[in-house]
């Protein structure tokens, strides 16, 4: 599969832990994209749903960027890629908790849980083969190049 087509179905399924704990406590189903709008520039203070869609697409298309140079060279598959959700976490997370006060608020485990589904279907997605024009699939390995 494509790393654009990977990363959007991973950007739309990644937020469904949050979601459902937000549903389960009766929070703001939408408290994280609002604070996902709190990257953008000049909207530290400003949390917005719009604003929150455009950052969470830039940053899932930055993160499955990052994804998929890795999957050239490495086959993910959704163990992997579940890692690599946990190390961007780690940075997402750590780095947005510090400076943003949105998403410091937010609540850590549900967070969490998302960038895990986002880097499993990342990574599950990319490793998938790709339909030719003919109907067939490739199964050219990562880092090789057809004859």
């Amino acid at each position: 599969m494509t790393p654009a087509r990977a990363g959007a179905v991973a950007a739309v399924v990644s937020g469904i832990p949050s979601t459902v704990h937000a549903l389960f406590t009766r929070a703001d189903v939408l408290a994280a994209t609002k604070a996902a709008g709190t990257l953008l520039p000049g909207r530290r203070h400003r949390p917005g749903v719009a604003a929150g869609l455009i950052a969470h697409v830039v940053v899932s298309a930055a993160w499955t960027g990052v994804l998929a140079a890795i999957a050239r060279h490495h086959r993910l598959g959704g163990g992997g890629g579940a890692v690599a959700g946990l190390v961007i976490a780690a940075l997402d997370l750590g780095i947005a908790a510090r400076a943003y006060p949105a998403v410091r608020a937010l609540p850590r485990g549900p967070q969490i849980l998302d960038h895990l589904v986002f880097g499993a279907v990342t990574g599950a997605l990319l490793d998938r083969p790709e339909r030719t024009d003919q109907g067939t699939t490739s199964t050219t390995s990562p880092g090789c190049s057809e004859l």
